[in-house]
């Protein structure tokens, strides 16, 4: 799309600003649930700007205007934003607050929507501003929708039952729980506006956002059980309304500012770091009473049970067959220089789609070709859509919703002669993965503690990546779910982070990434298990791989595996052969015996 195209909408929503006596607007990528991944109502963003990664902020004045994106987006962003248009501003090297306080003046107003951010944003934004002289202020409507000609609706999907047969877990019996956590707590209600969450707790799902099986809703439950739902009436069969059953009572999506007013004088849990800051202003209006606690469905969700560890390693096990179907295809054709990431990517979704088990992609697949396998987040459009040609990488990074599972998964393959370079870095990763995928550790051990065991052989070359390790899946629900992650602690607080538990799932995700030249990465999902430890003195865990899809031998520098690396790697193959092979016959059985054939240990002599 033109830069004149962003530039018109830019003076557009300046115009509507100016309209309404404001001068600054901030623009995240988010939504009333403050979700990750958001309908295409709510890509303000990137109808501003151009911007289409997941993550980032713009923040628009008279006469200057800022996108904020992280390390992943650091090149994305110079790509698909205008720079003349928007200044280019680094997380969290800078931030909004510090944009906008250099350059704001005394007396201007920068409006937020409060149905868009979060309550310690907002409050803290305001305190920064103040100091200026400046003033934040709320709308009632957001001026970039007034702005957006052509601006979607919210999607009118109906939602479906999730059986508690793939749940193993009936909706009653998740109320009841929270129900007890409301009375220990001596609290009335709670507040659910994660999409998620709500999901979950009601066994129930949607496609109201593009690839997370979610409906657009929200929820109050109560100490008694009960629970009110506020969704829109025509997305509600009646199958799904006597599956909710009496005790939850059903609203207009519309209603649900209003509800919040008739709370006066209960006592409110609310979720900061998911409820929007419109909600805290609309339960303090009212004269209730505020109590700041995780929502309580976000522990149990991220806590698999056995159904639903059972669902999804039959999920991941569909999944791998048809990756590796995949990986042969890409072995034969990528080589004659015919194809390009477009290409290589629908073809992957076939092989998916093949199964006739798959609801969705899990999100957007990131094909990426030689320099753009250097961008971590890459997304491929016509415009970037690159050839995959002879002597690069080509990094494929996909997953797939089932109704009994999501996957994620990531495999680098060397088109042609892979460079000494390449092969370093990629076993370097690989070391980094399976020290990861062998660790054992003491119940209460954080992400945090961990992700120095992916980066180790890295960091001794003096490299890095800029992406966390591992973040958690959901089952046939969001593929980045909390509260677990593998990363450097953020904000140097690992004591504040969730500790492990068994039944979590986490990515095992390290890479290297060459600036315009390619990227690597390897990744597995891993559920979190317990440990038998001869001798143990402590409640040990570790983790059990649950993706299944061979790794490029001829990526491999055995001279630079340890026995303990090149058995773990033999040893995985196996297993995946096992359980793929009786799902691929002839041509693709012989291919997959080769691709998990045990390694050749003859041209160099393994590491001690």
């Amino acid at each position: 799309m033109s830069s004149a195209i962003h530039a018109e909408r830019l003076a557009r929503v300046r115009a509507e600003l100016a309209a309404r006596g404001l001068d600054g607007f901030v623009v995240p990528i988010s939504d009333e649930h403050m979700s990750e991944y958001v309908g295409d109502y709510a890509q303000r963003m990137a109808w501003l700007t151009g911007f289409g990664g997941s993550a980032g902020t713009a923040a628009v004045l008279p006469e200057k205007a800022a996108v904020f994106v992280d390390g992943r987006y650091t090149v994305q962003v110079r790509d698909q934003v205008d720079g003349t248009l928007f200044d280019y501003v680094g997380v969290p090297q800078s931030s909004v607050a510090e944009w906008l306080g250099a350059n704001i003046s005394a007396g201007q107003k920068v409006g937020y929507d409060p149905w868009l951010h979060g309550i310690d944003w907002a409050r803290s934004l305001e305190r920064a501003l103040a100091a200026k002289g400046a003033i934040l202020v709320a709308v009632d409507a957001n001026p970039v929708d007034a702005a957006w000609d052509e601006q979607p609706a919210p999607s009118a999907a109906v939602v479906t039952v999730h059986d508690a047969a793939l749940a193993g877990q009936g909706a009653v019996e998740k109320r009841e729980i929270i129900a007890d956590w409301l009375k220990a707590k001596g609290l009335d209600t709670t507040v659910m506006t994660a999409l998620d969450s709500i999901a979950w707790t009601f066994n129930i799902r949607g496609e109201d956002v593009s690839h997370t099986p979610v409906g657009l809703a929200f929820a109050l439950l109560h100490a008694d059980a009960t629970a009110d739902l506020f969704i829109a009436p025509e997305k509600l069969t009646d199958a799904v309304r006597a599956h909710l059953g009496n005790s939850v009572r059903i609203h207009d999506r519309d209603a649900f500012e209003a509800a919040l007013a008739n709370l006066s004088g209960k006592n409110i849990a609310v979720d900061p770091d998911r409820a929007v800051a419109a909600i805290f202003t609309a339960l303090e209006g009212a004269g209730a009473k505020i109590a700041r606690h995780r929502d309580p469905a976000v522990l149990p969700k991220a806590i698999k049970n056995d159904t639903e560890l059972n669902g999804t390693r039959a999920a991941h096990v569909r999944d791998g067959v048809a990756v590796s179907r995949f990986l042969k295809w890409m072995e034969a054709v990528a080589p004659t220089e015919t194809l390009d990431e477009l290409g290589a990517a629908a073809k992957l979704r076939e092989f998916r789609d093949a199964s006739g088990a798959l609801r969705d992609l899990s999100f957007d697949t990131i094909s990426a070709a030689g320099p753009n396998g250097a961008l971590p987040h890459y997304k491929v459009d016509e415009t970037t859509n690159r050839a995959i040609e002879t002597g690069t990488l080509y990094l494929v990074d996909s997953g797939g919703q089932y109704d009994d599972g999501t996957t994620d998964i990531t495999r680098t393959i060397a088109i042609g002669t892979p460079t000494p370079e390449m092969r370093r870095r990629f076993t370097q990763v690989l070391k980094g993965h399976i020290a990861l995928a062998t660790a054992r550790f003491p119940k209460g051990t954080r992400g945090s503690q961990l992700d120095i065991l992916a980066r180790q052989y890295l960091w001794a070359d003096g490299v890095d990546y800029a992406h966390g390790t591992g973040h958690g899946v959901g089952t046939y629900l969001a593929v980045h779910e909390g509260p677990q992650r593998i990363a450097k602690p953020a904000g140097g607080q690992a004591g504040t982070e969730e500790p492990l538990h068994a039944g979590m799932i986490l990515s095992n995700e390290p890479g290297y990434y060459k600036a315009g030249a390619f990227g690597i990465r390897i990744e597995n999902l891993v559920v979190v298990t317990p440990q038998s430890i001869a001798g143990a003195e402590e409640e040990m865990l570790g983790f059990e791989t649950i993706t299944f899809a061979p790794i490029a031998q001829n990526l491999v520098e055995v001279a630079l595996l340890s026995k303990a690396d090149a058995d773990w790697l033999d040893a995985y193959h196996a297993e995946v052969l096992a359980k793929l092979g009786a799902d691929m016959e002839g041509e693709e059985r012989a291919w997959l015996e080769a691709a998990c054939a045990p390694l050749d240990r003859t041209p160099a002599a393994l590491a001690a």
